[in-house]
């Protein structure tokens, strides 16, 4: 078995690495879009918490719109070709009930995902998002698959307990 070195993505972050990794992260309303480039077996994530920069405050890696387009770049930097990455998008639920209906930030967070990866002609193979339940996601850099895992809270207890959902492979 191969070993993989691990890292803890944390919210408004990404990464970006040609070395095999095994890439965790929890999303909620957040989204995660994971880049992987299947013939260098490279691969990039992101973790935003905003669909878009406003053009007023710091331009950080917590909006989607800028996060999006820096890991494909960097991706790119490592020598990846348009032709061969493929993207999946995780997170984007409606965890807080009794929101407007104009805030819905899970939804917009996805949105904004779909419409770049669709301006960038990159194809999105696997999508698993909304629901009213965040997810643990493993991504790994070297194969492309992730596995995604609905958190559900046990009845009487503020525990969180993870249910394995599935595993994809940008190979498929």
């Amino acid at each position: 078995m191969a070993y993989f070195s691990k890292h803890l993505l944390f919210p408004a972050d990404i990464f970006v690495n040609s070395t095999p990794y095994l890439i965790s992260t929890v999303l909620g309303s957040c989204v995660s879009v994971c880049l992987h480039d299947a013939e260098l077996k490279h691969g990039a994530i992101n973790h935003y918490i905003l669909p878009h920069w406003n053009g007023h405050d710091l331009a950080t890696m917590k909006y989607g719109n800028l996060s999006i387009i820096r890991i494909l770049e960097e991706l790119l930097k490592l020598g990846s070709n348009y032709k061969n990455i493929v993207a999946q998008l995780f997170g984007g639920a409606e965890i807080i009930s009794g929101m407007p209906t104009n805030f819905h930030i899970g939804k917009r967070n996805v949105r904004v995902a779909i419409e770049i990866l669709g301006e960038l002609k990159i194809p999105v193979i696997f999508s698993d998002t909304g629901g009213n339940r965040g997810r643990k996601i493993i991504f790994n850099t070297f194969t492309g698959e992730v596995e995604s895992d609905l958190i559900r809270q046990r009845e009487g207890s503020n525990t969180q307990v993870y249910k394995r959902k599935s595993l994809i492979s940008s190979n498929t």
